[in-house]
């Protein structure tokens, strides 16, 4: 536990709600989280379990009906056939993933994580006696894992390889023709993939997600896909997210959870149950405002000088490369890297941004767009502002 720390994402937000705390006037942009509410079909079915006492334990893997739902919506969305032994409910996607990672990876085994990544990833590993190895992708190859990077990474000890996709933090979507080529190098190798797909329905444009599994029946096999309900309905503190894979995986995986947590909260289970069953509608408007919030931030970012960025092409981050800004000064502090330059957006524009470091790549910064428009304006005037106060 000694070499492993706190969520830096959790860690930024933590002080911007302590300076808000002090009435200071924070736009917080770093959050990970849809602004807007969960949709009223959805709150009205918790409503509904509430009042008709379905407040129990529930199967440890999950309600059977909303594990019926899921392989329904996956079988709708990507044409991948799962039966509900092959989906468990847990308590949010990020402990589906741990509970994933606890279940196939060994002490000492290893797990390729491709750079930029999400910040748990790697601590999650440790956390099952793993090592991570990070292979660190490049901004002009779309910040993607190429499959030489992928087949030189490997070794005997590799046991699987995480796959986030759309990515977070950096946006960016892997193409089918992509996925095709580092799965010909997955299924010479024999490795297993998590991929965190939680991001899936926020594409942008006629771009649609292809899934990882759905490239052919080898890599269904050999791959462990990751949801959730809490950003594509706007459901984060709801908790509900599954895994879906090989069914002796499923099994070890509700064998840890039974261990942990047990069964992901009932009312929530019942929420997500209409979600994945109710109307869709909602995420169209939803991703369709994400769309010219991503939109505006990317031209604003690109107005700023010296600063490259990719557009991104998912999720609802951009992450800019500000490394022109390092060597500069503020009030004779000298900004080295991205954790400064974040903290000096904090305290000297009140914005609240991460530091590119917490995700493996220390020249960006990630700026979350799931905030409203009025908000983004206000951020990104301020950030504009900050940065022409150094002197470089």
């Amino acid at each position: 536990m000694l070499n492993i720390n706190i969520s830096p994402t959790i860690k930024i937000a933590a002080r911007a709600i302590m300076m808000k705390r002090d009435n200071i006037d924070v736009v917080d942009l770093s959050v990970g989280e849809p602004d807007f509410p969960t949709p009223q079909h959805i709150k009205d079915a918790a409503k509904t379990a509430i009042d008709n006492n379905l407040t129990k334990y529930t199967l440890n893997q999950g309600l059977y009906e909303l594990r019926e739902a899921i392989a329904k919506r996956i079988m709708a969305d990507q044409h991948l056939e799962y039966t509900s032994e092959e989906i468990i409910v847990s308590n949010g996607a990020k402990q589906s993933i741990l509970n994933v990672i606890m279940a196939i990876v060994d002490r000492d085994e290893s797990v390729i994580i491709p750079a930029p990544y999400w910040v748990s990833y790697p601590e999650m590993v440790r956390l099952a006696g793993g090592q991570p190895v990070i292979v660190n992708t490049r901004e002009e190859n779309g910040f993607k894992l190429t499959p030489d990077q992928l087949h030189d990474a490997i070794s005997q000890k590799t046991r699987a390889m995480i796959l986030c996709n759309p990515s977070n933090p950096t946006g960016m979507v892997y193409s089918r023709a992509e996925l095709q080529a580092l799965a010909e190098v997955i299924e010479q190798k024999k490795i297993l993939v998590i991929a965190d797909e939680i991001y899936e329905k926020l594409t942008y444009g006629d771009l649609t997600l292809c899934s990882c599994a759905a490239i052919n029946h080898t890599m269904k096999q050999r791959t462990i896909v990751v949801n959730g309900v809490s950003k594509a309905y706007a459901m984060t503190g709801w908790r509900i997210g599954y895994a879906a894979g090989d069914r002796k995986i499923i099994e070890s995986a509700n064998i840890i959870q039974s261990h942990s947590t047990s069964s992901a909260p009932t009312i929530s289970q019942y929420a997500s149950l209409a979600a994945f069953t109710g109307p869709q509608d909602e995420i169209i408007r939803m991703r369709f405002e994400f769309e010219k919030r991503r939109n505006f931030v990317f031209r604003e970012i690109r107005q700023i000088k010296d600063i490259k960025c990719l557009k991104p092409q998912g999720t609802f981050y951009v992450f800019p490369n500000v490394s022109s800004y390092y060597g500069c000064r503020s009030n004779g502090t000298v900004i080295r890297n991205s954790y400064d330059l974040a903290y000096y957006l904090l305290e000297e524009a009140q914005v609240a941004v991460i530091p590119g470091a917490a995700f493996g790549s220390d020249e960006n910064i990630r700026i979350s767009y799931a905030s409203s428009m009025e908000n983004l304006q206000r951020g990104m005037e301020r950030i504009v502002s900050a940065l022409g106060k150094l002197k470089c």
